[in-house]
């Protein structure tokens, strides 16, 4: 894309909320000279300190996200728009809307099922006729997963895959506040909504036509012991999502992956009976989580304890967040592969604004192929975020797995 005919490379909707400025810290640190970066958001107060305390000149641009009209002129004045504004569900559609008319670049943080599958629906269209590339889910939720997936398909060969397993072996940190909104928002549609929760429940709810019956394996209801390795593992909570957007690659690659592709995302306890017992309370903690925001009462009381948006962890407890994703793929032919992904971030804070603010930089920056429509990390950026990763305390490899300890 083009830079003369845009005012900005980059504008970050939501910049003042707690993720948007900690990417706004990163974009201060990471942007290369000269880049054209705006600070969005309701509070023009709130902006100008954000300003100040990064000490940076840039632009700020107060924005109701909406405003049609308001967010058509700021879609046209960017090469791409990064936004944390969620429960993306309320919030998020009308810039989703604007930026695929006006052939901008997006990226978000959702991990919301119903606003990808609506966006996929409504604009998909429009962007690729555009050129806009339409990226979701550039956060911890889903680039771990995605990129782990693709490069370690890369690394098998590039054919069909039998099976995929994601597992997340080291996580410490938080949950931000607007993760935990956006899930509370979607669970209150999905109560309501027969539609939504067909959304949030099907594999291939980001893939156009019928959904397809896969085998029970893919999904893991209960706990798994990890025969090579010993250590038992329970499904991850933003599992069933993170193989939406896995699929979502694959599709958009003409089924890559293969139509039949199994998928599995778990977390890792420990060892014995004590893993044992901490993968059966890390299952009952997620069903009690999903139940409570469910139930008027007790989702009262998580209110009242669980992080809001805006809020999040000192930066002295966030040092101390790290984790590590294998992403392991079983070709249908050829060697088995496995992806590692890890950082010295929190997850859900440090980490994710590394991860966005990069996406934001790929797309206005790098020498990408000729692409729109709603996309994913790995079908938009790939091995280029990757690389940007790398540069920023990430470890990404790929390895054949006979090659890897506690390969099964």
């Amino acid at each position: 894309m083009g830079s003369g005919e845009r005012d900005y490379d980059i504008v970050l909707v939501g910049a003042t909320g707690f993720v948007g400025r900690l990417t706004a810290a990163h974009l201060s640190r990471s942007a290369p000279e000269g880049a054209r970066i705006a600070l969005a958001g309701r509070s023009p107060e709130r902006l100008a300190a954000l300003r100040r305390e990064l000490d940076v000149a840039w632009d700020t641009l107060v924005v109701d996200v909406a405003d049609a009209a308001a967010l058509d002129r700021l879609a046209a004045s960017a090469r791409v728009i990064a936004s944390t504004v969620g429960p993306y569900a309320r919030h998020g559609l009308p810039l989703v809307r604007a930026c695929a008319r006006a052939g901008t670049a997006y990226a978000d943080l959702t991990g919301e099922s119903t606003f990808a599958a609506r966006s996929v629906a409504e604009v998909h269209a429009t962007a690729r006729d555009s050129g806009a590339r339409i990226v979701h889910s550039c956060g911890f939720d889903s680039i771990p997963s995605d990129l782990g997936v693709g490069l370690a398909h890369a690394g098998a060969g590039g054919g069909p895959l039998a099976e995929a397993d994601v597992q997340v072996r080291a996580i410490k940190g938080g949950v931000s506040g607007g993760t935990i909104d956006s899930l509370r928002q979607q669970l209150l549609d999905a109560r309501h909504d027969a539609s939504a929760r067909r959304v949030v429940a099907d594999p291939y709810a980001l893939t156009p036509g019928p959904s397809r019956r896969l085998p029970a394996s893919s999904r893991p209801r209960g706990l798994r012991l990890d025969e090579a390795s010993g250590i038992w593992q329970a499904p991850f909570v933003m599992g069933a999502y993170n193989q939406q957007i896995v699929q979502r690659t694959s599709y958009l690659g003409g089924w890559l992956y293969g139509e039949l592709m199994r998928y599995r995302e778990v977390v890792d306890t420990t060892t014995g009976a004590p893993g044992r017992i901490i993968a059966a309370a890390v299952s009952a903690a997620t069903g009690a989580l999903v139940a409570g925001l469910l139930f008027p009462p007790t989702r009262a009381l998580l209110d009242r304890i669980l992080p809001k948006p805006g809020e999040g962890p000192s930066a002295r407890a966030r040092e101390a967040g790290r984790f590590t994703v294998e992403a392991d793929v079983y070709p249908v032919e050829g060697t088995p592969t496995r992806t590692r992904i890890s950082a010295p971030y929190d997850p859900g804070y440090d980490g994710t604004a590394v991860m966005l603010g990069e996406s934001a930089l790929c797309l206005a920056f790098d020498d990408l192929p000729p692409r729109g429509g709603v996309l994913t990390p790995m079908s938009a950026m790939g091995e280029a975020l990757a690389e940007r990763l790398r540069r920023h305390r990430f470890v990404i490899e790929t390895t054949p797995l006979s090659e890897t300890a506690g390969s099964r």
